[in-house]
Protein backbone atom coordinates (compact mmCIF):
# COMPACT_ATOMS: atom_id res chain seq x y z
CA UNK A 1 0.00 0.00 0.00
CA UNK A 2 1.49 3.39 -1.18
CA UNK A 3 2.99 5.70 2.16
CA UNK A 4 2.69 9.32 2.04
CA UNK A 5 5.75 11.03 3.57
CA UNK A 6 5.70 13.78 5.16
CA UNK A 7 8.94 16.08 6.08
CA UNK A 8 9.34 17.27 9.68
CA UNK A 9 13.01 18.81 9.44
CA UNK A 10 16.27 18.98 7.33
CA UNK A 11 19.18 16.56 9.05
CA UNK A 12 21.87 17.44 6.94
CA UNK A 13 23.25 17.45 3.34
CA UNK A 14 26.41 17.03 0.94
CA UNK A 15 27.16 17.36 -2.81
CA UNK A 16 25.07 14.92 -3.90
CA UNK A 17 21.96 14.50 -1.37
CA UNK A 18 20.00 15.72 1.27
CA UNK A 19 18.47 13.96 4.45
CA UNK A 20 15.02 14.53 6.02
CA UNK A 21 12.93 13.30 9.23
CA UNK A 22 9.81 12.35 8.21
CA UNK A 23 6.86 10.63 8.98
CA UNK A 24 5.22 7.57 6.63
CA UNK A 25 1.51 7.69 7.01
CA UNK A 26 -0.28 4.58 4.98
CA UNK A 27 -3.84 5.30 3.94
CA UNK A 28 -5.04 3.21 7.44
CA UNK A 29 -3.62 5.85 9.70
CA UNK A 30 -0.37 4.28 10.82
CA UNK A 31 2.59 6.47 11.02
CA UNK A 32 6.56 5.50 11.12
CA UNK A 33 9.27 8.12 11.88
CA UNK A 34 11.59 7.77 8.47
CA UNK A 35 14.65 9.41 7.40
CA UNK A 36 14.29 10.67 3.76
CA UNK A 37 17.58 10.95 1.29
CA UNK A 38 16.21 13.21 -1.27
CA UNK A 39 18.85 13.17 -4.56
CA UNK A 40 19.87 16.87 -5.23
CA UNK A 41 17.78 18.09 -8.25
CA UNK A 42 20.30 19.21 -10.20
CA UNK A 43 22.05 15.32 -10.46
CA UNK A 44 19.02 13.66 -11.71
CA UNK A 45 19.80 14.44 -15.32
CA UNK A 46 23.24 12.76 -14.48
CA UNK A 47 22.26 9.25 -15.30
CA UNK A 48 25.28 7.82 -13.85
CA UNK A 49 24.70 9.30 -10.55
CA UNK A 50 21.15 8.03 -10.63
CA UNK A 51 21.94 4.35 -11.73
CA UNK A 52 24.32 4.86 -8.36
CA UNK A 53 21.80 5.85 -6.08
CA UNK A 54 19.32 3.31 -7.43
CA UNK A 55 22.17 0.79 -7.20
CA UNK A 56 22.10 1.54 -3.11
CA UNK A 57 18.41 1.19 -3.07
CA UNK A 58 18.48 -1.77 -4.95
CA UNK A 59 21.25 -3.12 -2.45
CA UNK A 60 19.96 -1.79 0.85
CA UNK A 61 16.58 -3.84 0.27
CA UNK A 62 18.16 -7.17 1.22
CA UNK A 63 20.25 -5.69 4.12
CA UNK A 64 18.20 -6.41 7.13
CA UNK A 65 20.74 -6.10 10.43
CA UNK A 66 20.55 -4.77 14.01
CA UNK A 67 23.78 -2.63 12.87
CA UNK A 68 22.85 -1.69 9.76
CA UNK A 69 20.34 0.66 8.75
CA UNK A 70 17.17 -0.70 6.63
CA UNK A 71 15.94 0.64 3.80
CA UNK A 72 12.44 0.45 3.43
CA UNK A 73 11.32 2.30 0.13
CA UNK A 74 12.51 4.04 -2.73
CA UNK A 75 10.42 6.49 -4.44
CA UNK A 76 10.45 9.26 -7.19
CA UNK A 77 8.72 12.52 -7.44
CA UNK A 78 7.04 13.60 -10.43
CA UNK A 79 9.75 16.19 -11.27
CA UNK A 80 11.52 12.85 -11.36
CA UNK A 81 13.53 13.59 -8.00
CA UNK A 82 14.47 10.01 -5.96
CA UNK A 83 14.01 9.49 -2.40
CA UNK A 84 15.28 6.90 -0.38
CA UNK A 85 13.12 6.20 2.61
CA UNK A 86 14.94 4.81 5.57
CA UNK A 87 14.63 3.53 9.15
CA UNK A 88 15.37 6.96 11.50
CA UNK A 89 17.62 6.23 13.89
CA UNK A 90 17.23 8.67 16.86
CA UNK A 91 20.40 9.79 17.74
CA UNK A 92 23.76 10.90 16.15
CA UNK A 93 26.14 9.94 14.33
CA UNK A 94 30.14 8.94 14.95
CA UNK A 95 31.39 12.65 13.63
CA UNK A 96 29.28 14.68 16.09
CA UNK A 97 30.27 12.66 18.68
CA UNK A 98 34.04 12.84 18.08
CA UNK A 99 33.62 16.67 17.64
CA UNK A 100 31.90 17.27 20.90
CA UNK A 101 34.25 15.52 22.75
CA UNK A 102 36.98 17.40 20.91
CA UNK A 103 35.36 20.23 21.76
CA UNK A 104 35.41 19.45 25.48
CA UNK A 105 39.11 18.95 24.98
CA UNK A 106 38.56 15.34 25.98
CA UNK A 107 38.50 11.97 23.87
CA UNK A 108 36.60 9.16 24.01
CA UNK A 109 37.32 6.29 26.11
CA UNK A 110 39.06 3.45 25.13
CA UNK A 111 36.55 0.80 25.49
CA UNK A 112 33.82 2.77 24.35
CA UNK A 113 35.60 3.21 20.94
CA UNK A 114 36.14 -0.60 21.16
CA UNK A 115 32.46 -1.23 21.94
CA UNK A 116 31.29 1.16 18.66
CA UNK A 117 34.11 -0.86 16.17
CA UNK A 118 32.88 -3.87 17.43
CA UNK A 119 29.12 -2.74 16.38
CA UNK A 120 30.45 -1.73 13.39
CA UNK A 121 32.39 -4.70 12.57
CA UNK A 122 28.89 -7.42 13.07
CA UNK A 123 27.18 -5.02 10.60
CA UNK A 124 30.00 -4.96 8.10
CA UNK A 125 30.39 -8.63 7.96
CA UNK A 126 27.09 -9.71 7.15
CA UNK A 127 27.18 -7.46 4.44
CA UNK A 128 30.35 -8.30 3.55
CA UNK A 129 28.87 -12.19 3.80
CA UNK A 130 25.70 -11.69 2.31
CA UNK A 131 23.92 -13.97 -0.64
CA UNK A 132 21.85 -13.27 -3.15
CA UNK A 133 18.21 -14.07 -1.84
CA UNK A 134 17.18 -15.46 -5.38
CA UNK A 135 20.37 -16.95 -6.55
CA UNK A 136 22.15 -17.69 -3.40
CA UNK A 137 25.27 -16.21 -5.15
CA UNK A 138 27.58 -14.66 -3.20
CA UNK A 139 27.12 -10.38 -3.44
CA UNK A 140 30.59 -9.49 -2.50
CA UNK A 141 29.41 -5.97 -1.06
CA UNK A 142 31.86 -3.99 -0.04
CA UNK A 143 30.95 -0.64 1.30
CA UNK A 144 33.73 1.85 0.24
CA UNK A 145 32.83 4.68 2.63
CA UNK A 146 33.28 3.97 5.99
CA UNK A 147 33.10 7.09 7.77
CA UNK A 148 32.23 9.04 10.71
CA UNK A 149 29.56 10.71 9.10
CA UNK A 150 27.96 7.30 8.05
CA UNK A 151 28.02 5.27 11.67
CA UNK A 152 24.87 6.34 13.36
CA UNK A 153 24.41 5.75 17.09
CA UNK A 154 21.09 5.80 18.58
CA UNK A 155 19.99 7.47 21.93
CA UNK A 156 19.00 3.52 22.96
CA UNK A 157 22.88 3.13 22.52
CA UNK A 158 22.84 1.07 19.24
CA UNK A 159 25.39 1.25 16.41
CA UNK A 160 24.24 1.33 12.96
CA UNK A 161 26.54 1.44 9.48
CA UNK A 162 24.59 3.51 7.36
CA UNK A 163 24.47 4.46 3.65
CA UNK A 164 25.77 1.68 1.40
CA UNK A 165 25.70 3.95 -1.53
CA UNK A 166 29.13 3.66 -2.91
CA UNK A 167 29.06 -0.41 -2.48
CA UNK A 168 29.98 -2.76 -4.88
CA UNK A 169 28.35 -5.71 -5.92
CA UNK A 170 27.89 -8.30 -8.47
CA UNK A 171 24.29 -7.21 -8.91
CA UNK A 172 25.32 -3.81 -9.22
CA UNK A 173 23.26 -1.51 -12.71
CA UNK A 174 26.97 0.60 -13.17
CA UNK A 175 30.24 -0.55 -12.97
CA UNK A 176 32.48 1.75 -11.87
CA UNK A 177 35.13 2.03 -14.83
CA UNK A 178 38.54 1.22 -14.46
CA UNK A 179 40.77 3.87 -12.10
CA UNK A 180 37.92 5.58 -10.75
CA UNK A 181 37.38 5.90 -6.83
CA UNK A 182 34.41 6.47 -4.66
CA UNK A 183 34.49 7.39 -1.44
CA UNK A 184 35.79 10.38 1.57
CA UNK A 185 39.21 10.46 0.47
CA UNK A 186 40.96 10.51 4.29
CA UNK A 187 39.08 7.16 4.73
CA UNK A 188 40.18 5.02 1.20
CA UNK A 189 42.24 2.32 1.68
CA UNK A 190 45.76 2.40 -0.17
CA UNK A 191 44.48 0.15 -3.17
CA UNK A 192 41.09 2.11 -3.31
CA UNK A 193 43.18 5.71 -3.93
CA UNK A 194 45.60 3.53 -6.05
CA UNK A 195 42.56 3.00 -8.06
CA UNK A 196 43.31 -1.02 -7.92
CA UNK A 197 40.47 -3.73 -7.52
CA UNK A 198 38.99 -3.85 -4.01
CA UNK A 199 37.52 -6.25 -1.43
CA UNK A 200 35.89 -6.55 1.94
CA UNK A 201 39.37 -5.64 3.42
CA UNK A 202 38.98 -2.25 2.29
CA UNK A 203 36.43 -2.26 4.80
CA UNK A 204 38.53 -3.12 7.74
CA UNK A 205 41.36 -0.49 6.73
CA UNK A 206 38.77 2.39 7.23
CA UNK A 207 37.91 0.79 10.75
CA UNK A 208 41.27 1.48 11.81
CA UNK A 209 41.47 4.91 10.17
CA UNK A 210 38.38 5.37 12.99
CA UNK A 211 40.01 3.48 15.72
CA UNK A 212 43.40 5.41 15.11
CA UNK A 213 41.62 8.60 15.15
CA UNK A 214 39.48 7.91 18.26
CA UNK A 215 42.36 6.83 20.35
CA UNK A 216 44.28 9.97 19.55
CA UNK A 217 41.72 12.75 19.22
CA UNK A 218 43.81 13.87 15.60
CA UNK A 219 43.40 12.76 11.73
CA UNK A 220 45.35 10.24 10.22
CA UNK A 221 45.58 10.92 6.54
CA UNK A 222 44.41 14.93 6.10
CA UNK A 223 46.39 17.16 4.22
CA UNK A 224 46.18 20.72 2.61
CA UNK A 225 44.17 19.06 -0.81
CA UNK A 226 42.07 15.87 -2.19
CA UNK A 227 45.51 14.97 -3.86
CA UNK A 228 47.72 15.20 -1.07
CA UNK A 229 45.51 13.44 0.86
CA UNK A 230 45.26 10.70 -1.49
CA UNK A 231 49.02 10.36 -1.39
CA UNK A 232 49.18 10.09 2.13
CA UNK A 233 46.76 7.38 1.99
CA UNK A 234 48.45 5.21 -0.78
CA UNK A 235 51.95 5.58 1.17
CA UNK A 236 50.37 4.03 4.21
CA UNK A 237 52.82 5.43 6.81
CA UNK A 238 51.26 5.31 10.73
CA UNK A 239 52.35 7.38 13.68
CA UNK A 240 52.20 5.79 16.65
CA UNK A 241 49.28 6.25 18.74
CA UNK A 242 50.50 5.64 21.96
CA UNK A 243 52.79 8.78 21.71
CA UNK A 244 49.72 10.42 21.21
CA UNK A 245 47.95 8.94 23.85
CA UNK A 246 50.03 6.52 26.74
CA UNK A 247 46.54 5.09 27.72
CA UNK A 248 46.59 2.98 24.49
CA UNK A 249 48.64 -0.14 25.36
CA UNK A 250 51.23 -2.16 22.85
CA UNK A 251 48.98 -4.93 22.21
CA UNK A 252 45.93 -2.40 21.11
CA UNK A 253 47.61 -0.51 19.20
CA UNK A 254 49.06 -3.63 17.05
CA UNK A 255 45.55 -4.57 16.35
CA UNK A 256 45.04 -0.92 14.92
CA UNK A 257 48.44 -1.01 12.77
CA UNK A 258 47.11 -5.10 11.60
CA UNK A 259 44.09 -3.35 10.35
CA UNK A 260 45.89 -0.45 8.72
CA UNK A 261 48.53 -2.69 7.04
CA UNK A 262 49.01 -1.09 3.56
CA UNK A 263 48.77 -4.80 2.29
CA UNK A 264 45.68 -6.42 2.60
CA UNK A 265 46.76 -9.72 2.76
CA UNK A 266 48.70 -8.51 6.18
CA UNK A 267 45.43 -7.01 7.16
CA UNK A 268 42.94 -8.89 9.38
CA UNK A 269 41.25 -11.31 6.71
CA UNK A 270 37.65 -10.00 7.69
CA UNK A 271 35.72 -7.65 10.52
CA UNK A 272 34.52 -10.39 12.20
CA UNK A 273 38.66 -11.28 13.03
CA UNK A 274 39.37 -7.74 13.73
CA UNK A 275 36.37 -7.38 16.27
CA UNK A 276 37.48 -10.98 17.83
CA UNK A 277 40.67 -9.49 18.01
CA UNK A 278 39.11 -6.27 19.90
CA UNK A 279 36.97 -8.46 22.51
CA UNK A 280 39.29 -10.78 23.19
CA UNK A 281 41.66 -7.20 24.21
CA UNK A 282 38.44 -6.00 26.29
CA UNK A 283 37.80 -9.33 28.33
CA UNK A 284 41.67 -9.41 28.53
CA UNK A 285 41.60 -6.35 30.57
CA UNK A 286 38.40 -6.45 32.29
CA UNK A 287 36.93 -3.65 31.01
CA UNK A 288 33.28 -3.30 30.99
CA UNK A 289 31.05 -1.45 28.21
CA UNK A 290 27.58 -1.62 27.49
CA UNK A 291 24.99 0.15 25.15
CA UNK A 292 23.85 2.21 28.41
CA UNK A 293 27.42 3.60 27.75
CA UNK A 294 26.60 4.86 24.67
CA UNK A 295 23.55 5.93 25.54
CA UNK A 296 24.80 8.91 27.67
CA UNK A 297 26.89 9.90 25.28
CA UNK A 298 24.24 9.96 22.46
CA UNK A 299 22.00 11.49 24.75
CA UNK A 300 24.67 14.54 25.88
CA UNK A 301 25.60 15.38 22.38
CA UNK A 302 22.04 15.81 21.06
CA UNK A 303 21.73 17.98 24.36
CA UNK A 304 24.38 20.10 22.80
CA UNK A 305 22.71 19.72 19.48
CA UNK A 306 19.45 21.13 20.51
CA UNK A 307 20.76 24.50 21.87
CA UNK A 308 22.55 25.08 19.01
CA UNK A 309 19.37 24.50 16.91
CA UNK A 310 17.25 27.07 19.11
CA UNK A 311 19.84 29.84 17.57
CA UNK A 312 19.07 28.50 13.72
CA UNK A 313 17.10 30.32 11.59
CA UNK A 314 13.46 28.88 10.79
CA UNK A 315 12.46 26.84 7.86
CA UNK A 316 12.69 27.86 4.60
CA UNK A 317 9.94 28.15 1.44
CA UNK A 318 12.14 25.27 0.34
CA UNK A 319 11.69 22.62 2.96
CA UNK A 320 7.83 23.23 2.46
CA UNK A 321 8.26 22.73 -1.12
CA UNK A 322 10.00 19.54 -0.57
CA UNK A 323 7.31 18.48 1.40
CA UNK A 324 4.71 19.36 -1.16
CA UNK A 325 6.59 17.06 -3.97
CA UNK A 326 7.18 13.83 -0.90
CA UNK A 327 3.26 14.00 -0.61
CA UNK A 328 3.31 12.71 -4.50
CA UNK A 329 5.90 10.08 -4.69
CA UNK A 330 5.33 7.11 -6.16
CA UNK A 331 7.38 3.96 -5.09
CA UNK A 332 9.22 2.12 -7.03
CA UNK A 333 9.19 -0.88 -5.39
CA UNK A 334 5.85 -3.28 -6.07
CA UNK A 335 3.73 -5.15 -3.47
CA UNK A 336 6.01 -8.29 -4.12
CA UNK A 337 9.65 -6.12 -3.11
CA UNK A 338 10.93 -6.39 -6.26
CA UNK A 339 14.26 -3.86 -6.81
CA UNK A 340 13.74 -0.95 -8.80
CA UNK A 341 13.95 -0.96 -12.72
CA UNK A 342 17.41 -0.80 -14.11
CA UNK A 343 17.75 3.03 -14.99
CA UNK A 344 19.06 3.98 -18.98
CA UNK A 345 22.69 3.47 -18.96
CA UNK A 346 24.78 6.26 -20.19
CA UNK A 347 28.53 7.42 -19.30
CA UNK A 348 27.62 10.54 -17.93
CA UNK A 349 30.32 12.06 -15.88
CA UNK A 350 30.05 14.99 -13.26
CA UNK A 351 29.78 13.36 -10.00
CA UNK A 352 31.40 15.60 -7.08
CA UNK A 353 33.36 12.32 -5.38
CA UNK A 354 34.21 10.74 -8.82
CA UNK A 355 38.16 10.62 -9.19
CA UNK A 356 40.64 9.63 -11.09
CA UNK A 357 43.45 8.09 -8.92
CA UNK A 358 45.34 7.01 -11.91
CA UNK A 359 46.01 10.32 -13.26
CA UNK A 360 46.95 11.98 -10.23
CA UNK A 361 49.34 8.98 -9.29
CA UNK A 362 50.94 10.00 -12.51
CA UNK A 363 51.30 13.25 -12.13
CA UNK A 364 52.88 12.80 -8.88
CA UNK A 365 55.22 10.16 -9.79
CA UNK A 366 53.60 7.44 -7.93
CA UNK A 367 52.95 5.09 -10.74
CA UNK A 368 54.55 2.32 -8.41
CA UNK A 369 53.79 2.62 -4.98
Amino acid sequence: MQARYTILERLGGGGQAEVFRGVAESMQGFKKPVAIKRVLPNLTSNSKFVAMFLDEARLSLNLQHANIVQVFDISKAPDGTYFLVMEYVNGCDLKALIERQLAMGKRLEIQHVIYIILECCKGLNYAHNLDNPETGQPLHIVHRDISPPNIMLSRNGEVKVVDFGLAKANSQIEITDPGVVKGKFAYLSPEAASGLAIDHRTDVFALGILLWEMFTGRRLFYADTPLQTVELVRRARIPSIAAQNPSVEAELEQIVRKALAREPDERFASCADLGDALAQYLFSRGLKVTARDITRLVRETKAEAAKQREAAPPPSLVDALITDELNRLTSLVDADNDAVPEPLKQDVTGSTELVDTAAWAADLGLDDP
